[in-house]
């Protein structure tokens, strides 16, 4: 391995280096430190730092490097660094939520998907910026300030996982927590440059089913084989859970390395499921870009249409459910929730029982149409991640507009094509084809797959990264 180290070094990499004794933990969480401290002052991507706990579980994982009889004695991902998004707990650490009106206490017990990535041997890095309850898709609050995209840091880095997108693009952590539950894996890793996917509903289990299972965790990566080597970690089967499936027969790592099935059918979907919104130039070229190179390696563009609700019934039905994403959130300090997330929490208390059952009734049936067509119409899907480019910083901001539910309708054209699967719970992941040379940014792309096919997400995306070799981009001030 080259000295010093490479910080966009991937993770499989890293972990393989210090398997061999090439660098030591200790080095590796010394130099994110070390980055942090040079550029998180003007990126904001963490909210929380320990670095004693950092270097004391770094140091700790060196000696184990040590003492190991072999190699294959260490956990696949040990002494690499991972930061963790601050909706989950850590032992020890506050968890904010991305609330000035939480509890500061730090938490009793990690969370059963942080006690996976110990497990691993990850090393925890600090905690990740997130906006309030990760409602919406950018992160600037009163609580944990203005996270900046290092592609340009007069832009949002999308949300919720804002710290994590960040964090990882400018080479501060060589991956990163993050969690989605209406874009907010993919939102990012289309903003910042990044591999981002989301599992299955209930591929990824951790205490309690998050918001009917429209939420789940993951990664923010470089590469499609770290996510496909990370969702092998954490969608381990789980008897303890409500719901969990058996583990796969083939490891995700393993199901990258092989070439997809050739002849697969393509569908396509550019038109925003929400009327009125127009899509930017640059998101239908990435989707152009992912067709045409889809097409050269074999593959079947279908013109077959996905069989989408009316869009004020989506949304009613999405809104339902989201209204609760705070539900169960100690707050010491409830007067200093953000207005918007007080008028959901109004509003998810003004619905009875009765009509909360209806909405999750109505999320199964809708969610059954469109899967289906995943059954008879097509294998793949592919949509714009985003329907604009990178927001400016302060872009849900409007004078005279005191509309406290502005934030939530400024972010529609960020995850109007993301929240979409987060319902019907299907596997989606954001890959960053394409590079804006107007604006300098990059613009992912989504693939879609029915249920449980997360192997054919990466088999069809490890194609387009061999084509595009979206690595080698970095940005300037990283």
């Amino acid at each position: 391995m080259r000295h010093p180290i490479d910080p966009f070094t991937p993770a499989v990499e890293l972990a393989a280096a210090i398997r061999r004794k090439e660098v030591s933990p200790v080095e590796v969480a010394v130099g994110c430190l070390q980055r942090t401290d040079r550029l998180d002052p003007l990126l904001n991507a963490f909210c929380h730092r320990a670095d004693d706990d950092v270097l004391k579980a770094a140091s700790a994982a060196a000696d184990a490097v040590v003492r190991a009889d072999s190699p294959d004695d260490l956990p696949p991902f040990h002494g690499v660094p991972l930061p963790v998004k601050d909706l989950l707990d850590v032992a020890g650490w506050p968890t904010t939520h991305g609330s000035a009106g939480a509890d500061p206490a730090p938490a009793a017990a990690s969370a059963p998907v942080v006690r996976r990535f110990v497990d691993a041997g990850f090393v925890l890095l600090g905690k990740t910026t997130t906006s309030e309850f990760g409602t919406v898709s950018f992160t600037e609050s009163e609580a944990l300030g203005i996270s900046r995209n290092p592609w340009d840091p007069d832009r949002t880095p999308g949300g919720s996982s804002s710290g994590a997108g960040v964090a990882v693009a400018a080479g501060l952590a060589p991956l990163a927590h993050a969690a989605d539950g209406g874009g907010s894996i993919r939102v990012p890793a289309s903003c910042t440059g990044l591999v981002g996917l989301k599992p299955t509903r209930g591929r990824v289990t951790d205490a309690t089913v998050d918001v009917e299972g429209l939420g789940t965790n993951g990664v923010l990566t470089h590469s499609v084989a770290d996510t496909a080597a990370v969702l092998d970690v954490l969608a381990r089967h789980d008897p303890a859970a409500w719901w969990s499936p058996p583990a796969p027969r083939r490891s995700f790592a393993d199901a990258v390395t092989a070439a997809p099935p050739k002849g697969l059918r393509i569908g396509v979907l550019v038109d925003p499921p929400i009327d009125g919104l127009a899509v930017d130039p640059a998101c239908l070229t990435a989707v152009d870009t992912t067709l045409r190179t889809l097409e050269a390696a074999g593959h079947h563009i279908v013109d077959v249409p996905l069989p989408l609700p009316p869009a004020d019934e989506l949304v009613s039905t999405f809104t339902t459910l989201w209204n609760v994403a705070a539900a169960g959130v100690e707050l010491a300090h409830p007067d200093r929730v953000e207005p918007h997330n007080r008028v959901l929490r109004e509003a998810a208390r003004a619905v009875d029982s009765w009509a909360y059952a209806e909405a999750v009734k109505r999320s199964q049936h809708l969610s059954r149409r469109i899967v289906e067509a995943f059954v008879t119409g097509f294998d793949v899907l592919v949509t714009p991640t985003m329907a604009c480019l990178p927001p400016a910083v302060g872009f849900w901001r409007t004078e005279g507009d005191d509309d406290p539910l502005a934030p939530l309708v400024k972010c529609y054209p960020l995850a109007v094509f993301t929240s979409l699967f987060n319902v019907t719970g299907q596997p989606a992941i954001s890959v960053p084809v394409h590079h804006d040379d107007a604006t300098g940014l990059p613009v992912g792309v989504q693939l879609v797959a029915a249920p449980w096919r997360e192997d054919l997400l990466l088999q069809v995306s490890r194609t387009l990264e061999r084509a595009h070799s979206w690595t080698d981009r970095r940005p300037a001030l990283a």
